[in-house]
């Protein structure tokens, strides 16, 4: 019974507070974030992290990727690749560089350095979907851009940190970890190409209530179970069943349905959760240390990602556009440090900073899209109205 009482509150809370971010200029999925420190244990208390509440919002973050995957214009997707990578490596090249220096003036070993400034280069773009849904940015070439480096940086990135572990001691095959990688893209490309649209062409045939919709959820959570086994995050094997849908006929009705499930209950969830693993305990003997690390994990994504986005051709404006829409380092840097807990790369005392600076990251992520994207559109409406 608690259970659903909490889910009312917690799907009340964030469509008032959305209602309430957009009414003050700013992005509804910012006041879905912060409704969440404010439920949660670190303000009022009303609702507690659980596992059921991390299994529905896992879902909610998979659904959210995989709207975001149906919605992709595959052609432009196509046309981004080499923005994509510019983006992708230049977006981890300097925040992976400067979280080692941060590391090392830390007095941190070189491996626990390395893995601090892997851990600061990671992304995770589901915030950054929501705001570019709002600002009807998501079918635009910097929508794409910011995608397709997404990818690139989990792939990168993952391989990277299996690399670190095997160098560190861990028991980690990184033959094997770059092989199950390949195999999945791999496999996930081709089905996506051959497959996929023959599933659901045949699963809108079945006499059942619902069939398209249902065939292509299975196809999606079938996705994201694999990347994750694989070693590739849920949140990019959500997203490729996407495009794979977006290939389709059926793709509207999948996303229209999809989008109503979603929104419904599981995304709130989602956008709530990342603020209940907010803590203050302790916070003021640590407050220099998360306000300087918050810095350097804002700073250089932005400016790392930005520099690749005008390498590509960007202008300023959307380029900054683009870094901003990277900054945000969600549930990928809390899976990274995760690990660097359980392997001892860092310490208690260091794992709770660093989830205050992820969900930092993630909160100035909305507001600063928000304002890089619509920068140019606010001179112009001066230049009109003069």
């Amino acid at each position: 019974m608690d259970l659903l009482l909490e889910l009312a509150i917690i799907i009340l809370a964030s469509k008032i507070a959305g209602d309430l971010s957009v009414k003050i200029g700013q992005p509804s999925v910012l006041g879905k974030l912060l409704v969440g420190i404010i439920l949660g244990p670190a303000v009022l208390g009303f609702i507690s992290e659980t596992k059921t509440l991390e299994d529905i919002s896992q879902i909610g973050v998979i659904l959210l990727m995989f709207m975001a995957g149906i919605e992709t214009d595959v052609d432009e997707f196509k046309r981004s690749g080499k923005a994509s990578t510019f983006v992708g490596i230049s977006g981890i090249v300097v925040p992976l560089s400067i979280g080692y220096l941060a590391g090392i003036i830390m007095k941190m070993s070189i491996f626990e350095a390395i893995f601090l400034g892997l851990l600061l280069s990671a992304t995770s773009v589901s915030i950054s979907v929501q705001a570019l849904k709002e600002m009807n940015k998501l079918k635009t070439k910097e929508g794409a851009t910011i995608l397709g480096a997404a990818v690139i940086d989990d792939i990168l990135i993952m391989i990277a940190l299996a690399f670190l572990m095997s160098l560190a001691g861990e028991n980690v095959n990184l033959g094997m970890v770059m092989l199950y990688k390949v195999l999945f893209f791999s496999i996930a490309i081709l089905a996506a190409w051959k497959v996929v649209p023959w599933v659901i062409g045949k699963s809108a045939r079945l006499k059942v209530t619902e069939p398209i919709i249902s065939g292509a959820l299975i196809i999606c959570f079938l996705y994201a179970y694999v990347a994750e086994i694989t070693g590739v995050a849920a949140i990019i094997g959500a997203y490729i069943a996407g495009v794979a849908i977006s290939l389709t006929k059926f793709k509207h009705e999948v996303f229209k349905k999809v989008e109503t499930i979603g929104y419904s209950i599981f995304v709130p969830v989602f956008f709530t959760s990342i603020g209940l693993k907010a803590s203050f305990d302790g916070m003021s003997e640590n407050i220099a240390l998360i306000i300087g690390l918050s810095i350097i994990a804002i700073i250089t994504k932005l400016l790392g990602a930005a520099v690749g986005a005008k390498l590509a051709n960007f202008s300023w404006r959307s380029s900054f556009g683009i870094g901003s829409a990277m900054v945000s380092r969600g549930e990928v840097a809390l899976i990274i440090a995760s690990i660097g807990l359980e392997t001892h790369l860092i310490s208690q005392v260091l794992f709770s900073v660093l989830v205050i600076v992820v969900l930092v990251t993630t909160l100035v992520t909305p507001p600063m899209m928000k304002f890089f994207f619509n920068i140019g559109k606010q001179e112009k409406e001066v230049k009109i109205t003069a």
